[in-house]
């Protein structure tokens, strides 16, 4: 007789397992040329032994990478266009994600005035020694003196990138209210996230491993602190963008049994309940007030928003034996993205406009541009 099997010690083991999927994932699309990222072989421990991973693992990943950058893209240009102090972005579940690097050699590193990640602690306790240990990773965070590690070594904080480590599904009021609504110093009384400054959050699946409870007081948290009333009647109307990479449509016979693999492996998704279809995705913000929200799947994005040259490309890393499967995944993963304006004064850039048409050609713009 078989002995039924153990249940995990601790039962958020296999949610973290999950970024070390990811992280290895991104490893072998750039080992095999379909992305470009010098920085992921430092997060990822003994990066030059890894294995590389299925094409169908290669594309997907590629997919999701290319169409967030085009989004993240486009909402630097508005902020450019905005011309106002900068631009915050807040990765939400980041995970080893190498978007601050990325950004920070590229041509929007002049726009983004803010960069925080959020993770269990776990997980920023390893990305926090990696950084510190790479020195092509830690001298982008600023001069030595600049840059100070947590005294419980699970985040570490310089003048443009923060790291924390919290556990995302706690209410909000307890946890991001210290964290990101406190003054950022002891001789300071302005907070880290400033609710003036344009800001994009990231959740690239985080909220399908959350309770839809809990991941609905994290987003209403953002809106309610960008809302907050003052006493400045001339203030510019504030703005939040928010980008949600997740699985959904798991009701139909390939996503049962999507769900049952991730069962196995201890990993359920009560987050994806409430999003069964396309087109219940944008909810995820219009719920929250956000004025415009738009959702595409991956399938979609591969087939209308990469573009003919790049398509043949990256036909030629690869031979892919799996076409009917690869539609398959890439039809149960989707990108939706939302805007939310406080206010109704005006302001230069297009918000509600933002999106992956208008990111293809983003590139950074005089601020004094408009549209």
């Amino acid at each position: 007789m078989f002995r039924p099997p153990r249940e995990p010690t601790d039962p958020d083991a296999s949610i973290r397992a999950t970024d070390s999927d990811a992280a290895l994932a991104r490893l072998s699309a750039v080992q095999k040329g379909y992305l470009v990222d010098p920085f992921v072989r430092h997060l990822v421990p003994r990066a030059h032994l890894q294995p590389p991973r299925p094409p169908l693992i290669n594309i997907g990943t590629y997919v999701r990478t290319v169409c967030i950058d085009k989004l993240v893209d486009g909402w630097l240009q508005k902020c450019s266009i905005e011309g106002r102090s900068g631009c915050q972005i807040l990765s939400l579940g980041a995970g080893s994600d190498t978007r601050f690097w990325r950004l920070a050699t590229g041509p929007w590193k002049d726009t983004l005035s803010k960069y925080i990640e959020l993770d269990f602690p776990e997980i920023t306790t390893k990305k926090t020694m990696a950084i510190t240990k790479s020195r092509e990773l830690s001298s982008l965070l600023g001069k030595p003196g600049e840059v100070q590690i947590d005294k419980s070594g699970t985040g570490l904080h310089s003048p443009k990138y923060h790291l924390f480590g919290v556990d995302l599904r706690l209410p909000p009021a307890d946890t991001l209210s210290i964290l990101l609504a406190s003054p950022s110093t002891s001789d300071s009384t302005t907070p880290l996230l400033s609710p003036d400054v344009p800001t994009l959050l990231l959740f690239e699946c985080v909220l399908v491993y959350m309770t839809p409870e809990a991941s609905a007081q994290l987003v209403q948290w953002f809106v309610d602190y960008f809302s907050s009333t003052d006493n400045n009647t001339n203030r510019k109307p504030r703005v939040l963008g928010g980008i949600v990479y997740e699985m959904f449509g798991l009701n139909d016979p390939f996503g049962r049994v999507m769900v049952n693999n991730l069962k196995t492996r201890n990993v359920s998704l009560p987050g994806a309940e409430p999003y069964p279809t396309m087109q219940s995705l944008p909810k995820r913000f219009l719920q929250h007030g956000f004025r415009a929200s738009h959702a595409l799947s991956l399938r979609e994005l591969r087939a209308s928003h990469l573009g003919t040259t790049e398509l043949e490309r990256i036909s030629k890393l690869e031979m892919l034996d799996e076409v009917e499967e690869l539609e398959l995944v890439l039809e149960h993963y989707a990108i939706t993205w939302g805007a939310w304006i406080d206010g109704t004064g005006e302001t230069k850039a297009d918000w509600a406009g933002w999106g992956l048409n208008q990111a293809v050609a983003a590139q950074p713009v005089d601020s004094d541009t408009s549209e």
